[in-house]
């Protein structure tokens, strides 16, 4: 199945169109959002049509297709609204013998049950990146509605074992294979 893999949409209508539409042109089967979903927190400005109610409609719409964390930006208040699971602080996603551990990162990697060769997803501070740290793949699809340090609007794609980054314009930014 084709995982789509977004963070940090942040009440942003504008983007969040984008981002469905994204969703339906590259046949994915699930969406997972790395938090911070509709609230823009109190040290953003306010992103491209910022209109949470409306972007919660729209994502309850694709409610079966959607997984998703916790985010710093994130409360029971949204939980309200939107008709899919929030609140969890991580999702777990095995990968043959690997394990996905996804999260929005704000609390780091410190003390997971990570092992050498698993992956951690996160999201948080709005830079794509994929590094390597003690022998775990730590990876950032960066932000949809406030990319940071020139970065792009953007999310990642998940398949037989290659993530890629991905503009809305289609364009590939990044790749990693896991073979």
């Amino acid at each position: 199945m084709r995982l789509m893999i977004a963070s940090d949409l942040h009440g942003s209508v504008f983007y969040g169109k984008k981002l469905l539409e994204a969703f339906c042109r590259e046949k994915c089967g699930r969406l997972l959002l790395l938090g911070d979903i509709l609230y823009h927190g109190p040290r953003n400005a306010l992103p491209a049509e910022y209109d949470p109610k409306t972007l919660a409609g729209m994502l309850n719409e694709k409610k079966k297709n959607l997984l998703a964390v916790r985010g710093n930006c994130d409360t029971e208040v949204d939980q309200m609204v939107l008709e899919f699971p929030i609140l969890a602080d991580y999702a777990v996603i095995l990968l043959g013998e690997r394990m996905l551990y996804a999260a929005h990162g704000h609390r780091g990697m410190k003390n997971l049950p990570l092992q050498n060769g698993d992956l951690f997803l996160q999201g948080h501070t709005h830079v794509p990146a994929c590094q390597e740290e003690n022998g775990i793949l730590r990876m950032n699809p960066g932000s949809v509605s406030m990319p940071k340090e020139n970065s792009h609007h953007q999310y990642m794609l998940y398949e037989d074992g290659i993530f890629l980054w991905k503009d809305f314009a289609g364009t590939i930014t990044n790749r990693k294979s896991l073979q």
